[in-house]
């Protein structure tokens, strides 16, 4: 019974985490004894958990949790819409890559070469484009989204026997045919793995865009906090608000996956 527990993913995670807290309390610890203001540094994890409820105004009207929800709705706004176009776009390409050979010859050297950009290069460019700062974090959230959707759908379409396409060719169903009742159900567990890859990436990318161009945002706050522009503790609720989230976001494919593909987890452990 103790084996079984110490090998559970559970136990194995809590480990983790209270190896990190460890870590983290001593660099704090450490920190304190060597700095006159260690809470500019790396303050204990109950202080940031204190700033959480704290009532004190950082800013003529506002504490640092107001701030950090305020901005990160401006921030998930962005991601969401990003994320929504992006994802349909990159599954509407991978049909169409799967269904015209031509355009998969075509459209999937860029896809590659997207993917190698980085953000921080893809940022000015996307803004001299659309010439608008909130465009420009959409289109990169979109972008983002847009590979792994697009590249583990075609995997998935692929993926389907060749024995079940014979079989609706002999009772001489059309194409749209065998899209709808075939090709489309058999690629929704892809979908949902490039979706559970696109959803953190999209959070990420809106507030690391947040930080180069300004103009609200938790990334743009993030910015201002090291700067000492306000309290530190600004910084550190949104480094975890965005773990948290990021971490959430994952999660939230997941939960739709098992309820618009319920038997697809158990199907993948089987195999």
């Amino acid at each position: 019974m103790m084996n079984k527990i110490l090998k559970s993913p559970k136990f194995v995670t809590f480990v983790w985490v209270l190896g990190l807290v460890i870590v983290w309390e001593l660099g704090a610890f450490v920190i304190a004894g060597t700095k006159r203001t260690p809470e500019n540094v790396l303050p204990h994890l109950w202080q940031i958990a204190q700033s959480v409820f704290s009532t004190k105004k950082v800013t003529a009207n506002q504490t640092a949790l107001q701030i950090v929800l305020l901005n990160a709705g401006i921030t998930l706004g962005r991601a969401v819409v990003g994320f929504i176009i992006g994802a349909l776009s990159g599954y509407v390409l991978a049909l169409l890559m799967r269904r015209f050979s031509a355009i998969e010859k075509i459209a999937f050297p860029y896809l590659m070469l997207i993917q190698l950009i980085p953000i921080l290069g893809m940022a000015p460019v996307v803004l001299a484009i659309t010439q608008d700062i909130n465009k420009s974090r959409i289109v990169i959230a979109a972008i983002l989204t847009f590979y792994p959707v697009a590249v583990n759908t075609l995997a998935g379409l692929k993926a389907i026997e060749k024995e079940k396409l014979e079989l609706f060719y002999s009772y001489a169903a059309k194409s749209y045919e065998v899209y709808q009742k075939l090709m489309i159900p058999a690629s929704i567990p892809s979908l949902f793995t490039g979706l559970k890859i696109a959803a953190p990436m999209a959070v990420t990318a809106s507030i690391l865009v947040d930080t180069l161009q300004g103009g609200g945002g938790i990334g743009c706050m993030l910015s201002q906090s090291l700067k000492h522009a306000m309290s530190i503790f600004v910084f550190w609720q949104i480094v975890f608000f965005s773990a948290i989230v990021g971490i959430l976001s994952f999660y939230l494919m997941v939960m739709l996956e098992k309820i618009f593909v319920p038997g697809a987890r158990s199907a993948r452990r089987r195999s």
